[in-house]
């Protein structure tokens, strides 16, 4: 299966500007890439990339005042198959685990694994065999807890909050469900990208960046998605972190206002 992916994204900055894009493929999707990244600024400016400390792709530019659009496009192959289900994985002791995978037991900015949630994700999931079983019983009830509202978004909703509003976006399931995740030694990774509506009806919004999140079971990360709560076809990631605040698509050491965003993900037909 082929799948186009890319965006239109324009702001109107008042001054000369400085940004951070997170808006390349994950390097993990090279070996995917059919037609490769086009990644463009109109009006025209040098692009700086380079690596974070996670390993996603970023770019620094710095824009002229007035409107600066930015474009890519790109298509990739997926295999066309739905998420891979972890049910015979097991879960690693937190003494277990690889030395790089602890940071995902931690608490960060939206996920406050050290606080008022550790005790109610016990509560609600102490008795829950451990492994793949504990991460669905998770899902499921995030999945039901929140209920999605665009019009509610808020980029500065933690889990705990996410928890007590029992409203929000795709990051906002995925940020409680982390954060439970974390409190039971289940290590948790944020992870944003694309996700189109192939195998499942069409949805009645306009496309956007998807979230979802990664557990590590069984010596790998499975992709898990606590907003949709079932395989998914077609993710092509973008960035992975511990929470949003790592993998925010645009970083403006300014003022700026968002004129356009439109996102393209769609499957290629013979």
């Amino acid at each position: 299966m082929l799948i186009r992916v890319g965006y239109e994204i324009a702001f109107t900055f008042p001054e000369p500007t400085s940004l951070i894009l997170m808006l390349s493929l994950h390097p993990s999707m090279d070996a995917h890439v059919r037609s490769a990244e086009q990644l463009r600024v109109e009006p025209s400016v040098p692009i700086s990339p380079y690596f974070d400390i996670y390993g996603n792709r970023c770019s620094r530019v710095h824009v002229q005042s007035g409107r600066s659009t930015f474009y890519n496009d790109a298509v990739v192959e997926d295999n066309g198959k739905p998420d891979e289900l972890g049910w015979g994985a097991i879960q690693h002791k937190p003494q277990d685990l690889p030395n790089e995978v602890l940071l995902f037991l931690l608490a960060s900015r939206y996920c406050e694994v050290d606080g008022e949630l550790r005790e109610i994700a016990w509560a609600l999931f102490g008795k829950q065999p451990a492994g793949w079983a504990l991460v669905q019983a998770i899902c499921n009830f995030v999945n039901a807890h929140i209920r999605f509202d665009y019009m509610q978004a808020r980029a500065t909703r933690t889990a705990l909050e996410a928890y007590k509003e029992k409203t929000g976006v795709c990051r906002d399931y995925m940020h409680l469900a982390i954060t439970f995740c974390r409190c039971l030694n289940v290590p948790a990774r944020y992870c944003t990208g694309y996700l189109g509506d192939i195998g499942v009806p069409l949805a009645p919004y306009p496309m956007d960046f998807s979230a979802w999140f990664e557990v590590y079971l069984g010596g790998r990360w499975y992709p898990v998605d606590a907003r949709n709560n079932t395989p998914r076809i077609g993710r092509v990631l973008v960035a992975r972190g511990r929470d949003a605040a790592d993998v925010a698509i645009t970083t403006t050491f300014g003022v700026s206002r968002l004129e356009k965003f439109h996102i393209r993900t769609d499957e290629v037909r013979a």
